[in-house]
C-alpha cells in the first residue's frame, strides 16, 4: 500500500466528510490505480475516515439548514455523488418534519415580501412561490400545504 497517498487521503477525509466517489476521484488523480486503490478506500474505512452513511446525514444536515434546500434536491445531489439509496434515506430522515415545514413557509413568506413590490395577481404571486419552492428542491405536496398557510 502506498504509505503517502494513505496520509494524503486521511488528510483529505478528515478536514470534511467525503463520500466514496469523492476519494475515489482523489487517488486516481494522485494515479493509484486497481488494487492499491482498493486497500487504500477498505483502510480508510477501516480506521473509520472515510463512512458514507455519516456524510450522507451531514450533508443532508448542512445543505438543509445553510442552503435551504428540500429533500429532492438533497436527494438528487447524493444520487449523483454515487451514495448508496440506504445511506440517502438516513441522511434525509434525520430532517425534522415540522421543522422542514416551517421552514419552507418562511422561505415563502421572505420571497413574498420579495415580489410584493411587483403589480402581480394571486395566480401569478402563487406560481413564483411555486416554482421558487420547487427550484429549492421541495416536494409538490408539501409546497402546496406550505402555499395554503400563506
Amino acid at each position: 500500500m502506498d504509505k503517502i497517498a494513505l496520509e494524503k487521503l486521511q488528510n483529505f477525509c478528515a478536514y470534511k466528510e467525503r463520500c466514496h466517489s469523492e476519494v475515489r476521484t482523489k487517488l486516481l488523480k494522485l494515479e493509484v490505480y486497481g488494487d492499491k486503490l482498493e486497500e487504500i478506500m477498505s483502510a480508510l474505512i477501516q480506521e473509520d475516515f472515510l463512512n458514507e452513511e455519516r456524510y450522507a446525514i451531514s450533508y443532508a444536515r448542512g445543505k438543509y439548514r445553510i442552503n435551504q434546500w428540500g429533500k429532492y434536491k438533497i436527494k438528487m445531489n447524493l444520487k449523483s455523488k454515487r451514495v448508496s439509496d440506504y445511506c440517502i434515506k438516513k441522511g434525509l430522515d434525520n430532517i425534522d418534519q415540522e421543522e422542514y415545514f416551517e421552514n419552507l413557509v418562511q422561505l415563502l413568506q421572505k420571497q413574498k415580501r420579495i415580489y410584493s413590490n411587483k403589480a402581480l395577481n394571486d395566480y401569478q404571486l402563487k406560481s413564483k412561490l411555486f416554482k421558487f419552492a420547487a427550484g429549492k428542491g421541495y416536494e409538490t405536496e408539501i409546497i402546496k400545504q406550505s402555499l395554503e398557510e400563506l
